[in-house]
């Protein structure tokens, strides 16, 4: 379900299926010697789960295809910038929702949160359960098309919703042409900031602006900089001249002001339906 931390899950897994693939010796036993307790072995993960009815899994994979598969993609195997789901250690020890309800709703790094029952994770889990753990091209459920919205409706859903800060004529202008993948052309107007270039993105692309901030002091000194670190104790910095500088936070003392190039995309993501989307990609891929 940032962009971060991947490899990290990835690579804890491969340790834990490491020191399972161990042999063991046993140690050598004196004669009247107590017996030697038992050593501990690492944690299996669940090798199976009770299976899901079909309805819960038809309705995790529409709460999926609205929140999930932008970042982790539409074979759960990672998309973005997201991580794969289907082999990471919390979702290989998750058996129905329960480890994944605590990082949709805090979020996790660059993953925003996300207002959902815990119900509703429970229907994820069982659609991201139903993907078999085997081999690569065995776990792969890919759709042979993801242009299967209303192109017409997505063109008005786009102009009510998108047009005041994009055009087809100007940053958008043949975008369909410039990102062929339909699935990637998704991803791309869903969260922009997701691997290299943005939106409109030129042929060779651009970046997207980094998130910015204004501190401003007691004593009324307005600092602005690139954001560079944030949490309820300090706010660091990086102003026009390179250097860093750090402020230490007391409640709303000193004032931060946050700006966000990228909010608007991640405020629509807790808004479109499956449909919305469906339909916008289907109208920009017409857009050559």
């Amino acid at each position: 379900m940032s962009h971060l931390k991947s490899y990290v899950a990835i690579a804890a897994l491969l340790s834990s299926f490491a020191l399972l693939a161990q042999p063991t010796t046993a140690p050598a036993i004196r004669q009247g010697a107590p017996p030697a307790p038992a050593r501990s072995r690492p944690t299996a993960f669940p090798t199976s789960r009770p299976a899901s009815e079909p309805a819960t899994i038809d309705r995790g994979k529409a709460l999926y295809g609205v929140h999930c598969n932008f970042c982790h993609g539409s074979d759960a195997r990672g998309g973005e910038g997201g991580p794969n789901l289907i082999r990471t250690e919390l979702v290989l020890n998750d058996m129905k929702g329960e480890l994944l309800y605590p990082v949709v709703r805090d979020g996790r790094g660059e993953m925003p949160r996300f207002n959902l029952t815990e119900a509703q994770v429970g229907d994820i889990a069982a659609y991201i359960h139903n993907f078999p753990v085997a081999g690569y091209d065995a776990s792969r459920m890919v759709p042979l098309t993801i242009l299967v919205g209303d192109a017409k409706a997505g063109e008005a859903y786009f102009q009510k919703t998108c047009a005041s800060c994009h055009s087809i004529s100007g940053d958008l202008k043949g975008i369909a042409s410039r990102i062929t993948d339909a699935k990637q052309l998704q991803q791309k107007w869903l969260m922009p900031g997701g691997g290299r270039g943005g939106f409109g993105e030129a042929p060779v692309p651009s970046r997207v602006k980094p998130t910015t901030v204004t501190v401003t002091t007691p004593s009324g000194e307005k600092v602005n900089g690139r954001l560079a670190r944030i949490d309820d104790f300090i706010v660091t910095l990086t102003d026009t001249e390179g250097g860093q500088r750090t402020f230490t936070r007391e409640g709303n003392v000193p004032k931060v002001e946050i700006h966000e190039p990228l909010k608007p995309h991640k405020d629509l993501l807790r808004k479109y339906t499956d449909s919305d989307i469906h339909n916008v990609t289907s109208y920009l891929a017409t857009v050559k």
